[in-house]
C-alpha cells in the first residue's frame, strides 16, 4: 500500500512510501546524521531507495545530490518523493545499477558517496523474504560489498569520501574491501540499540587514498531501558543534524 509519511520532522518534508515492501529506517537518518557535508560537493547515494538519505542531505546542503535506485518500483517512490518536495533541481535519481554508474560519469568525479547497503550475505542458507523488493533490498543479491567499494573507487575524487551505515558484524569485512580499493578508513560510529547490548550498527567512513589514520567516534545508544528513544535520538529525528 502506497502512503505519504512526513520525513520525521526535517523541514516539513515528505516522503513517498510502500507498507508492503519497506519503510525508511533508523539507519538512514543515523547515516545522514553522520555524514560531513558542504555546498560546494558532488553527492551521489547508492542504493537509495525511496529517497530518504538524499532528502535527509537537502537539510544539510545545497549541493546536488544524485541517487541511485536499480529497482523500479522503488525509484518511482524515489522520484514521487523528490517531486513532491520541489526538490527537482537539488536532488536527481537515476534507475540504474551501481554496478555501471561508472558508465555514466567520468572517473574521480565524486566528492562523496553514501550508501545503506543490503546487508546480507547471500549463501546456501539464506532465507529470502517472500517479497522480491524486500528481498534485493536486504541481501546481497544483485549488489555486494565489493561491488560498492570497486564503483567507489572509479567514481570518487582522489581523498573523496564514501559514508556507510552496515551490520556491526560485517565491520571486518568492509574494512579488508575498503583497503583492497585503496579506500583507508577514517571515522568509525558504534550504535547500540540499549546501553547494556550488544552493538548492531556501525557508520563508517573512508577516503580514497587517504593518509592511515582512524578516529572512533563516541558512540550513540538508541532507546533508553524503557524502550523510549535516547535524548540524543530525539534530537537527530527532530532535525538536529550538526
Amino acid at each position: 500500500m502506497e502512503v505519504i509519511n512526513d520525513l520525521l520532522n526535517f523541514n516539513k518534508l515528505k516522503i513517498y512510501q510502500n507498507s508492503d515492501w519497506f519503510s525508511f529506517s533508523l539507519d538512514s537518518v543515523l547515516l545522514a546524521d553522520f555524514v560531513k557535508v558542504n555546498n560546494k560537493m558532488k553527492i551521489i547515494d547508492f542504493c537509495c531507495g525511496n529517497a530518504p538519505i538524499p532528502l535527509f542531505l537537502s537539510t544539510k546542503t545545497k549541493s546536488k545530490i544524485i541517487g541511485v535506485e536499480l529497482q523500479k518500483q522503488v525509484y518511482d517512490l524515489a522520484i514521487k518523493s523528490v517531486n513532491i518536495n520541489k526538490l527537482e533541481k537539488q536532488i536527481e535519481i537515476l534507475n540504474m545499477d551501481v554496478k555501471d554508474i561508472h558508465k555514466n560519469f567520468e572517473t574521480d568525479y565524486f566528492d562523496l558517496i553514501t550508501c545503506n547497503p543490503p546487508y546480507f550475505k547471500v549463501n546456501e542458507g539464506s532465507n529470502f523474504n517472500e517479497n522480491e523488493v524486500k528481498a534485493v533490498a536486504r541481501h546481497e543479491i544483485a549488489l555486494c560489498l565489493n561491488d560498492i567499494f570497486k564503483s567507489a573507487k572509479k567514481i570518487l575524487k582522489n581523498n573523496g569520501k564514501i559514508v556507510l551505515v552496515h551490520r556491526t558484524d560485517r565491520l571486518i569485512d568492509i574494512i579488508s574491501l575498503m583497503r583492497q580499493y585503496n579506500i583507508e578508513p577514517k571515522r568509525i560510529k558504534i550504535i547500540y540499540p540499549f546501553s547494556n547490548a550488544k552493538s548492531n550498527l556501525v557508520l563508517i567512513e573512508g577516503s580514497k587514498n587517504g593518509n592511515p589514520g582512524l578516529e572512533i567516534e563516541p558512540s550513540i545508544v538508541v532507546h533508553n531501558a524503557d524502550g523510549t528513544y535516547t535524548e540524543e535520538i530525539k534530537k537527530i529525528f527532530n532535525g538536529g543534524f550538526y
